[in-house]
């Protein structure tokens, strides 16, 4: 079957009413047979198309009375004065007054139709009046059957939901009834030779039948297309801005011109994703559409360090689908009211389907899809991955709504939610390797006109290797980034100056104002010294990574003084021999502040804290113990602590000892060695401060050292 339509196949006009008949035809017929078998039927759908429904309901019900079979009496109640009744009455005070007739009147094949039972509502607290009247009149005749109709909208207390035996939701339209209830007018506004409600389902398929012909009726107003010339794009662009409403995102972000690096991440995505939907868009045959819209993924989970902007690549994936993008923070949708947070994700998930093509993202989903048993809360989580499961297993597969969930700690997730078929994938936005940094620096640059030279946007990327928050271990990101380019176009802003220097930019890295260090000549010389020993090992040592900058000008956060170091080539080789070095770099400040002064400040903690980390992990951790050989200590025994015996542990801190003595040793004679070299480097520093890449390769290779 081919997905393009001849013109002349479509109806020349549509009612509002026929559109209703055509489009809810599966659920004017669930709603039908309930109410004949004497069952009462709740209808959740927009409030302008309960009338209509009803309508349709009522006609089908007559139709379907045989000559012998009467057909049922219907009573309203809508709250609309009656004949005879007084004036002045409000409308809630009438529907309970028509309620109260109906119920105690009915009789065998009477339905009640209550059009607007979202009217008898709570607040968070209590029932309202109108609600407490009612309540008790709805339960009063267990033989009364009732049809009562909510708009999704409101709420509606759970105790009122209990009246009705079943409940049917109406969202959207079926994609096959476009070809129904879409005039040859409308269809000619799109395209002058053929209607595709493919294409146009794309963006309409949340809509109620209602107000789609309210949308397509002013399509039609347009000038009709000339032959060969389409002017669908336009027209779906317009639908777009219709039906998105103020609280949902239209983004417009690239995803090669808006994100720096990550080149595996947005591999996956074309792959698996984008390009499977840009195929879907070229298909020629109804059946080929929907064996691919069955194998497209209906969830991603994003997971890495805060700042790595997963948020930032769901948004690229929308624009890539031209869809809207609902962000939903995992905190806010938690409430401590039964039933509300559930209510909240359908509430999310109704309003992304009215929106589609729409991607809804979760951030922090973790926030209420812990794992069970690791979470100590009220238990509604539990609820809430239920009914975000119900939500995400309720699309139908031509509808283009897609689930991303954004976590930083992917671990912690309840695993109901990352088992095939629901979340199927779990892509990793780690914190941004070299090149990805030299990309973001250049997006970053070129978006606010900041002109940064070549060897700016590498000091930048220097500069932001490793740790930016050293206390919590956060990496840095491309948020960081951001916020130092923003910084250094406030300076531009400020000084009317669009020059800058490596100083900038580490000003524009301290992002927590403190008070102002001031060392005294002493203290001064203390931390040279530390800091030479750490740059002078790491240029002699083979394993070690160079030092690209050297600085005792307190202009790093939490540090008076730093070595930054090139990133390693092959960090996901990383050897014991490059372990070892590490280790022996680390050593380098304690090993030179003994050799020059005689005796260690109390600077070398955070380093002896981190070497012996490193000890640790190649016994416990890598095998690469002497001794203990290939025996390591296990995930289990590291969070229960048990399982090892006092000779084993004796062993396993025999070795690590062992380990940081010999390298204890090894950076002593190095830095013996090259004593001449280390007091240079000291004294240079004192005078400038701070040293670069390439004066510090021209103090080495004019002062031979020795490795």
């Amino acid at each position: 079957m081919k997905r393009s339509l001849p013109i002349a196949a479509l109806p020349v006009e549509v009612r509002v009413e026929d559109a209703v008949e055509m489009a809810c035809a599966e659920d004017v017929t669930f709603i039908e047979e309930r109410l004949r078998r004497g069952m009462s039927v709740l209808v959740e759908c927009d409030k302008e198309l309960a009338l209509h429904v009803y309508l349709a309901v009522r006609g089908r019900l007559r139709r379907s009375a045989g000559s012998k079979e009467r057909a049922p009496q219907i009573v309203i109640v809508d709250g609309r004065p009656r004949e005879g009744e007084e004036e002045g009455r409000g409308t809630l005070a009438r529907m309970l007054t028509q309620l109260t007739t109906a119920i105690r009147g009915s009789v065998e094949r009477t339905i009640i139709v209550i059009l607007h039972l979202d009217v008898l509502t709570t607040t968070h607290t209590s029932l309202t009046m109108e609600a407490r009247e009612a309540i008790p009149l709805l339960y009063e005749n267990p033989e009364a059957v009732l049809l009562g109709f909510r708009d999704p909208s409101f709420s509606l207390p759970r105790v009122i939901e209990g009246v009705f035996a079943v409940r049917r939701e109406i969202v959207g339209v079926p994609r096959e009834s476009l070809g129904k209830i879409v005039t040859q007018r409308e269809a000619q506004a799109l395209d002058a030779e053929s209607f595709d409600p493919f294409a146009l389902y794309k963006y309409v398929s949340g809509q109620n039948p209602v107000r789609l012909r309210r949308l397509m009726a002013a399509i039609g107003l347009r000038r009709q297309a000339l032959p060969g010339r389409s002017q669908a794009t336009a027209v779906y662009r317009e639908l777009r801005r219709q039906t998105v409403s103020e609280d949902i995102e239209l983004p417009n972000v690239d995803l090669e011109k808006d994100i720096g690096g990550y080149p595996e991440v947005k591999l996956r995505l074309r792959e698996e994703l984008l390009d499977l939907l840009a195929r879907k868009d070229s298909l020629g045959s109804e059946g080929e559409i929907q064996a691919l819209e069955g194998l497209l993924p209906r969830g991603i989970i994003f997971h890495g360090p805060p700042g790595t902007g997963k948020t930032y690549f769901a948004k690229a994936m929308a624009t890539a689908m031209d869809a809207t993008v609902i962000i939903v923070s995992g905190p806010e949708l938690k409430s401590k009211w039964v039933g509300e947070s559930e209510e909240n994700l359908r509430r999310v998930f109704r309003q992304a389907r009215r929106a589609a093509p729409a991607v809804v993202v979760f951030d922090e989903i973790d926030a209420f899809a812990h794992a069970r048993g690791t979470y100590q809360g009220s238990g509604v989580e539990h609820s809430m991955v239920n009914q975000l499961l119900t939500e995400m297993d309720g699309f139908r597969g031509s509808e283009s709504v897609f689930v991303v969930g954004t976590t930083n700690f992917l671990e912690s997730l309840d695993g109901a939610l990352l088992r095939p078929g629901r979340f199927e994938f779990l892509i990793e936005i780690p914190a941004p390797g070299v090149q990805d940094r030299r990309e973001i620096v250049a997006i970053y640059d070129r978006k606010l006109g900041l002109g940064l030279s070549t060897a700016l946007q590498e000091h930048l990327v220097r500069r932001t290797e490793g740790l930016a928050e050293r206390e919590r271990g956060l990496p840095f990101t491309g948020d960081h980034i951001y916020a130092v380019c923003r910084a250094l176009k406030r300076q531009v802003i400020r000084t009317g100056k669009a020059e800058f220097t490596p100083e900038d930019i580490d000003r524009a890295l301290q992002r927590k104002t403190r008070a102002t260090v001031v060392l005294s000549p002493q203290e001064e010389r203390v931390v040279a010294i530390h800091e030479a020993g750490h740059a002078l090992l790491a240029m002699v040592i083979e394993h070690a990574t160079p030092p690209e900058r050297i600085s005792i000008a307190a202009d790093m956060e939490g540090a008076l003084g730093y070595v930054l170091r090139a990133a390693r080539a092959r960090p996901y080789a990383i050897t014991a021999a490059d372990m070892r070095a590490d280790i022996c770099v680390g050593l380098g400040g304690l090993c030179a502040e003994r050799m020059l002064l005689g005796e260690v400040s109390i600077g070398a903690h955070t380093d002896l804290q981190q070497v012996n980390r490193i000890a640790r992990a190649m016994v416990e951790s890598y095998g690469m113990g002497v001794s203990t050989g290939v025996l390591v200590r296990l995930e289990e025994e590291q969070r229960h602590d048990h399982g090892r015996s006092e000779g084993l542990r004796a062993r396993v801190d025999a070795e690590v000892a062992g380990i940081l003595e010999k390298e204890l040793a090894r950076a002593s004679e190095l830095l013996a060695t090259n004593r001449g070299l280390v007091e240079a480097l000291v004294e240079l520093l004192l005078v400038r401060k701070v040293l670069d890449r390439a004066e510090l390769r021209a103090l080495t290779d004019g002062g031979g050292a020795h490795g």
